[in-house]
């Protein structure tokens, strides 16, 4: 096997204009109005006109039948880099990656990462029918029409094998409706108690409503480009630190227990310099609460089947120890389809500029953001994550 190369940095390479689209439990609209919402917000914040976004990279799930390709006519855009990212929930920190290094080379300046998707009447059963070829051959034919009963199985395995327990995984949702509560776009307006968790109706044991995303309509988007070009424009950045993917990983595994971070999590703080004890806040990908749980031990937060304890150590809140999902995240704020994927690192970005208004952790200076997605029966094949400093950090 030939030997790898040091993965050269990213020095240079700024994120700016974080931007939220509200989240609409149902919309009469199509993907491509949310998506031209989003292109719109990015150009009015940064000052510029959306047609001097020369790069665009986009991930939507309902968008179809067009590609990105299609998009440019449909916006009046005229980029020289294009990218369209079928990968979920990593979608947003694969788009950085990519970006990063196109920015970095000189091939392109301003590139505008968008996700969005609509969410209409039939829009969920639609996008289950078709979401693979895996899902239309093997389960959606025989009553397994999605994620639910397929995170079920990961839930209970990793259950029986390190010992975690709902009340476990009720406290992460809880304390993400808590800070979800100072979020104003969170489609979950009401306080979530244990109990209320505990008794939630069941959905797919071991999970029960309150463990699952509510799909919803909306929109994340975020500008990548050099620091240069930012400080030209005048506008706030965050820096990009470093950034992993691993797709597929350790496909031996009967069932998941562990993702892709495992076998980059070196290079990751490695090429940030930092360790998990730099690391001020955390925002994982929170399809389900086990799925954040195995994220805190593959990130190095704790080892692996340490996860129940650490939860148990943590309050998880905006203003109490290890602040984790600062929004609300996913699970108190809704799933926009792809757009999940971006939701953190928009969060992220509001943090480390100081333009988080409620959901504020004070004295951040480094954050970190995962992503995870595209699931087949039994594991998510793509795992994400980057490391993002505020600008004088």
């Amino acid at each position: 096997m030939t030997a790898s190369r040091p993965r050269k940095s990213y020095d240079g390479v700024v994120l700016a204009v974080p931007v939220a689209v509200p989240y609409e439990r149902y919309s009469i609209e199509s993907a491509h109005w949310w998506i031209g919402r989003a292109l719109r917000t990015l150009a009015d914040g940064a000052g510029i006109s959306h047609r001097e976004f020369d790069g665009f990279a986009v991930s939507s799930f309902t968008m179809g039948p067009d590609a990105a390709i299609a998009l440019t006519q449909h916006f009046g855009l005229t980029p020289r880099w294009l990218d369209h990212l079928p990968m979920g929930g990593a979608s947003g920190i694969v788009s950085i990656r990519r970006a990063a290094r196109a920015v970095q080379a000189g091939d392109v300046n301003i590139v505008a990462c968008v996700a969005a998707d609509t969410n209409q009447v039939d829009t969920f059963r639609k996008t289950l029918a078709s979401f693979s070829r895996f899902a239309q051959d093997a389960s959606y034919p025989y009553g397994a029409g999605g994620p639910n009963a397929s995170f079920a199985l990961i839930a209970r395995a990793y259950m029986d094998r390190y010992g975690a327990t709902r009340e476990d995984f009720g406290k992460l949702c809880v304390a993400q409706r808590d800070n979800a509560l100072r979020y104003p776009h969170a489609l979950m307006k009401k306080p979530l108690t244990l109990e209320q968790y505990m008794s939630a109706r069941p959905i797919a044991e071991p999970f029960h409503l309150f463990d699952c995303v509510m799909p919803c309509a909306g929109a994340e988007a975020f500008l990548v480009m050099r620091e240069e070009t930012a400080v030209s424009l005048g506008l706030p950045f965050v820096r990009l630190l470093s950034a992993i993917e691993r797709h597929n990983a350790f496909p031996d595994d009967a069932v998941q227990t562990r993702g892709g971070w495992v076998m980059d999590r070196d290079e990751l703080y490695g090429m940030a310099s930092l360790t998990p004890d730099d690391i001020d806040f955390v925002q994982t990908y929170d399809d389900y609460p086990v799925i954040s749980m195995m994220q805190f031990e593959d990130l190095g937060f704790c080892g692996k089947g340490e996860g129940p304890d650490f939860v148990r150590q943590h309050t998880f809140t905006i203003d109490g120890s290890f602040p984790h999902n600062t929004s609300g995240g996913q699970l108190s704020v809704g799933q926009a389809g792809a757009a999940g994927g971006h939701l953190g690192i928009v969060e992220a970005m509001r943090q480390l500029l100081g333009a988080a208004g409620g959901t504020q952790v004070a004295d951040v200076k480094v954050g970190l953001v995962s992503g995870f997605g595209m699931i087949n029966y039994d594991r998510g094949l793509a795992s994400a994550a980057a490391i993002l400093a505020r600008q004088s950090a």
